[in-house]
């Protein structure tokens, strides 16, 4: 038989029969306090099971109500990191620069004087060979001046450059920010509302964790981790898993009905539960 293409669906997706019914039982189990005995039934066992599988849905329901939110405002918040990192790196840059220009004209400076005093002396010269080597002196002093000018241009087109990517960033910097403030708000919004439904979910879960035997739950908590949906424990629907939609015997479906063992999809590892109209 052909495996079924699972599809992402949440166990309170609009699309679920049996929502309702899911979301008045959730309602009842978050009044009650979970209770085991190492003595319980398998059936008891996989109750408890499916009730924390309903408290994990609920809880994953709010998590995809923020969406990609949280992780939209991290990216946001690298990127300014980021930029801001590019400017200051950009500014040091710059001042770099400057302090370079500062020393190519300085230098210049130096050349002018020596070409001044190599002039001055070549009027006192004896003969033509000083002449010569203090005209040289001038020659070499007046190609450094030219070497340090055309250096100071390309330094002063490269602030140039730098500057116009340096206000780039800046304006790019303040795009993000306001993209950033407008994705806090919305998920500083959602978190405000669903907050409190989350804190009081979260700590039943946890109550239900402390009676679960530890096997069970970590096989519980392994198939969650693995199903893209976060269902671990799915009801027989139509004579198929509610989780991979794969179709079930009926000798099995007999034995699932049943409650006396923990039996687990054979396509897709979940732990198959069936109790009619119960939920």
């Amino acid at each position: 038989m052909a495996k079924k293409t699972e599809t992402k669906k949440s166990l309170f997706s609009v699309e679920d029969e049996n929502k309702e019914g899911k979301i008045v039982l959730l309602q009842q189990i978050l009044k009650t306090k979970p209770q085991a005995t190492v003595n319980d039934p398998v059936e008891r066992k996989l109750h408890l099971l499916y009730e924390l599988q309903l408290i994990d849905s609920a809880i994953d329901e709010i998590k995809i109500l923020r969406g990609e939110l949280p992780n939209e405002v991290k990216a946001l918040e690298d990127e300014i990191v980021g930029l801001e990192t590019r400017v200051s790196n950009i500014d040091a840059d710059i001042k770099k620069t400057e302090s370079d220009i500062t020393k190519k004209k300085l230098e210049i400076k130096n050349s002018e004087a020596l070409i001044s005093k190599y002039e001055e002396q070549q009027k006192n010269v004896r003969n033509n060979r000083e002449f010569e080597s203090l005209a040289k002196e001038i020659e070499y002093q007046g190609l450094e001046m030219e070497l340090s000018r055309k250096k100071i241009r390309e330094a002063e087109r490269e602030i140039e450059e730098k500057k116009e990517s340096k206000d780039n960033a800046i304006l790019q910097l303040g795009d993000i920010k306001k993209n950033l403030t407008v994705k806090q708000q919305e998920l500083e919004k959602i978190i405000a509302n669903t907050q409190k439904e989350e804190q009081v979910l979260d700590a039943k879960a946890e109550e239900y964790k402390e009676v679960i035997e530890p096997r069970l739950l970590n096989a519980y908590q392994r198939l969650r981790k693995n199903a893209r949906n976060g269902l671990a424990v799915v009801e027989v629907k139509r004579d198929a898993c509610g989780g991979c939609f794969n179709k079930i015997p009926p000798q099995r479906q007999v034995d699932i009905k049943m409650g006396k063992r923990l039996i687990p999809c054979e396509y897709c590892g979940r732990i198959l539960v069936d109790w009619g109209d119960s939920v």
